[in-house]
């Protein structure tokens, strides 16, 4: 088991979280999504590393940015 933790520029609501939280879990291995949108921050737990790409292009989807 993996988590990763990466910053998320742009949310401002649960419903921005949750956002973010539905299209980084379509990620395969993906088991857990935590979202702090005061600071940004999206831990995720998965079985195995995640692809950053795969993750920046699932946080853009949302409407957001990766940034760290």
């Amino acid at each position: 088991m993996t988590e990763t933790t990466y910053t998320v520029t742009g949310m401002t609501c649960g419903h921005c979280a949750a956002s973010v939280r539905e299209e980084v879990g379509t990620i395969d291995g993906v088991q857990n999504i935590d979202v702090d949108v005061p600071t940004g921050k999206v831990t995720v737990v998965s079985a195995q590393p995640l692809d950053r790409e795969r993750v920046r292009a699932a946080v853009e989807e949302a409407g957001y940015q990766l940034t760290a």
